[in-house]
């Protein structure tokens, strides 16, 4: 048995209950869960704003310690710590073979809460089958999970950061410094300063920013972005965001904005900032159905782009390596943005202190 934290249903609390858990198959793994990032994509299901099978474990951001190994598995052993990817690329399809292991097609088309091979592993006391989120559900205090989820970090590596590099710092980071077209000394306005925001604030500040804007509603955190890089902050609240990025930039507007919470209106306002040529990424997801408004004549007049950037726009374990080595060279403070820790059983506080919006980043801290 193992104890988890269910959805059972939208807009109701997470049930904490033993489940059963089936022994890994051929390619998989147990892991014991070291700490889980308490982040907004897995509220977006919980208040039913993105669709998911149910129940189902959610938790999509872990780092843990290698349990038990299931047949053919060769890359990691018992007792390897590990940051989990909750795309754990298949590495043969046309995605993976593209660079992409971002947007593994074998894990779309498998079921993103279905592990390869189409079958679940859990189970709940009546019998009814268990969805994992992402084929992770890292709130659980084990998880049997794709060998392909697991990079192998250091022993003496922080895990509460390992944990955060799984899904926040990799999606922040990463949509800034993996754009193509990013350079050394570009203007950047980021628009939303959660977990995700704050990292994407310091891969601006690692790219060596000339001006980085960050953009929210919430005075404390906006101060609480200055940790992070920011050189400038905006309250669209009580100021037209728009306006304001074009006076701090003499009128031109920046290289690079970025939505980092996922909102139609903040997609517009996204790209209304960009300096001719500029490029407006996508980084965080809107609700299902969503539709943004874009100017068609300014996109084309001046030469703007948009992007959309999942998990870091490259293969996960590719950005994950990087973002340890910044880490390691002292270039990446990624400690300051866990504020807060709970274990499992607060795991519903853990959410409503974030929609209430509380500075930073919270962790589930499981038993070692």
């Amino acid at each position: 048995m193992v104890k988890a934290a269910v959805l059972y249903e939208p807009n109701k609390p997470l049930v904490i209950k033993d489940l059963e858990q089936e022994d890994p198959k051929s390619g998989e793994v147990r892991v014991k869960m070291l700490y889980a990032g308490v982040c907004a994509s897995d509220h977006h299901f919980m208040v039913g704003e993105q669709n998911q099978p149910l129940p189902v474990v959610l938790g999509h951001e872990g780092a843990g310690i290698i349990d038990e190994v299931g047949p053919n598995v060769t890359s990691v052993k018992k007792g390897d710590k590990c940051i989990l990817s909750f795309i754990p690329s298949c590495g043969f399809c046309n995605a993976c073979r593209s660079g992409l292991g971002n947007l593994c097609d074998t894990h779309r088309s498998t079921g993103t809460s279905r592990q390869y091979d189409g079958t679940l592993r859990l189970k709940d006391e009546n019998g009814e089958e268990v969805y994992q989120m992402m084929k992770l559900g890292v709130f659980a205090e084990k998880i049997v999970i794709p060998e392909s989820a697991c990079f192998k970090i250091d022993d003496d590596f922080p895990t509460d950061v390992a944990a955060l590099i799984g899904c926040s710092v990799t999606t922040g980071v990463g949509g800034v410094i993996n754009q193509p077209d990013m350079f050394p000394g570009a203007t950047i306005a980021v628009f939303g300063t959660g977990g995700v925001g704050l990292n994407a604030l310091l891969g601006a500040q690692i790219m060596n920013a000339s001006k980085v804007i960050a953009v929210d509603i919430n005075d404390s955190k906006l101060e609480f972005s200055y940790k992070f890089g920011a050189t400038h902050t905006i309250n669209s609240k009580s100021e037209d965001p728009v306006k304001k990025i074009r006076e701090i930039t003499d009128g031109l507007g920046v290289d690079f904005a970025l939505d980092t919470f996922g909102s139609t209106q903040i997609i517009t306002q996204m790209m209304a900032s960009l300096k001719k040529g500029g490029t407006g990424v996508i980084i965080g997801l809107a609700p299902d159905g969503d539709m943004a408004d874009l100017d068609a004549v300014d996109m084309v007049r001046n030469s703007k782009k948009v992007l959309g950037s999942f998990y870091g726009s490259v293969t996960p374990h590719i950005t994950f390596e990087r973002i340890i080595n910044f880490y390691k060279t002292g270039k990446l403070n990624i400690d300051t943005v866990i504020e807060r820790t709970y274990s499992l059983d607060q795991i519903n506080e853990a959410y409503d202190d974030l929609v209430s919006g509380k500075d930073g980043r919270g962790v589930i801290a499981f038993p070692k």
